[in-house]
């Protein structure tokens, strides 16, 4: 047998080696940043063209609220269960890679079908597989970031500078063209994104937990005064994610048009993003999401007056807080609410919330007011929501927005 002494020295050489072969941190960094680039350009694709796609194929607001608001439910459930599982078998990084690569080929099956039934049933598969990706990169993002997680806003700009680059590109390809062409554009990007993904790094091995380790922290009132409040912020949202691209085409903006005030949105987040670390320094978590929520009222109001090119473009810029800020802060907020073996599932759940229930009940609320009253008014249906939400904030956590070092 060999002595104590000459073990450890072996074990300290292969820890050596080990170290040598694993990505340095800006390495690392580069890999998350590139999956947000890809992520989001696949979303600037999807998000602004998608519904005036389903609109041009003579679908009625109703159907277009309905296939919105089922990927929103299926994104929900599938979201929370591979986070679960994520967490329970230390599995985030080939549950990732699978389900890129899955949703991809789900994907294709639009190229098959025009009509509603079908697409529906597209829609929820596709759900399934793409639910997962979003949180799961922001976890990526908390763990490459270690220590210095405020300069979140540094990593995720990468996934706005994708946005900005593929919508402008995307407004004047279709100006002349097929709407359509953005089913086989998807196909091709998320392929892309799926190849990529295997390029991400093997995270240190840990042992599998027996049980899931986030029960205490969802029992937590303040999270769930949290995510109220970020539900109904994310419901405001439904009428701009849903509805703006109809919006602005139904007052007679063409598409390079559409593509400009899209990608005008996204470039105002890179500013706030850049500076993210002296900004949640400066300013608290509940601070910012209050102060996010109030900009939001405003912001809808003002989409709800504006008829000029420069004013609708103005009301864009406002998308740096709305969006921006409140998606950092919240980010933040529920790494830190969530102990170390229940991150995934804790960014899942935020993800689903916000962006799934959320983004459901604003598309199925103004599917249904868009055949009643137009685009216009739903803006102001929408500033009195984010009211609402920044209320419930407020009242959640308004006995900490004075003091940055007491974030939760």
């Amino acid at each position: 047998m060999k002595a104590p002494w000459t073990r450890s020295a072996a074990d300290a050489r292969k820890a050596s080696e080990g170290a040598r072969h694993r990505p340095s941190d800006r390495s690392r960094q580069a890999l998350v940043a590139l999956q947000y680039f890809l992520y989001f350009g696949v979303f600037a694709v999807y998000l602004p063209y998608f519904n005036l796609y389903c609109y041009h194929l003579g679908f009625s607001g109703p159907q277009i609220g309905i296939l919105s608001a089922l990927r929103s439910v299926a994104l929900v459930v599938f979201g929370l269960m591979w986070g679960a599982l994520a967490d329970r078998f230390q599995s985030r990084r080939g549950i990732f890679i699978l389900c890129s690569m899955a949703a991809t080929a789900v994907w294709s099956a639009y190229l098959t079908t025009e009509r509603f039934a079908p697409m529906l049933i597209i829609t929820v598969a596709h759900a399934l597989f793409f639910a997962p990706l979003i949180s799961f990169l922001e976890a990526f993002s908390m763990d490459v970031l270690g220590a210095r997680k405020q300069r979140y806003g540094r990593l995720r700009l990468w996934g706005s500078i994708g946005f900005i680059l593929v919508v402008l590109a995307m407004g004047r390809l279709l100006e002349n063209r097929p709407v359509n062409l953005i089913v086989p554009l998807i196909l091709v990007g998320s392929g892309v994104q799926g190849v990529f993904a295997l390029a991400l790094p093997r995270p240190a091995g840990q042992p599998v937990r027996p049980l899931w380790q986030g029960a205490e922290a969802m029992r937590r009132l303040r999270l769930w005064l949290f995510l109220g409040g970020a539900f109904l912020m994310l419901v405001s949202h439904g009428t701009y994610y849903g509805f703006f691209s109809i919006h602005l085409e139904m007052a007679g903006f063409g598409k390079s048009f559409i593509g400009l005030a899209w990608a005008l949105a996204s470039a105002a987040e890179i500013g706030v993003m850049v500076g993210s670390e002296a900004l949640f320094r400066r300013f608290s978590l509940p601070a910012v999401l209050v102060f996010s929520t109030a900009v939001a009222v405003l912001r809808w109001v003002l989409v709800w007056i504006a008829v000029s090119p420069a004013a609708i473009l103005a009301t864009q810029v406002l998308h740096a807080v709305t969006y921006g800020t409140f998606h950092m802060a919240s980010i933040l907020f529920v790494d830190r609410l969530m102990p170390e073996a229940a991150k995934t599932s804790g960014q899942a759940l935020n993800n689903a919330v916000t962006y799934g229930l959320g983004n459901m009940a604003g598309f199925f609320l103004n599917g249904y007011l868009f055949e009643i009253m137009g685009t216009r008014p739903l803006f102001l249906v929408s500033a009195g929501i984010a009211l609402a939400g920044g209320l419930l904030l407020a009242a959640a956590l308004g006995f900490q927005l004075s003091d940055p070092k007491s974030q939760i």
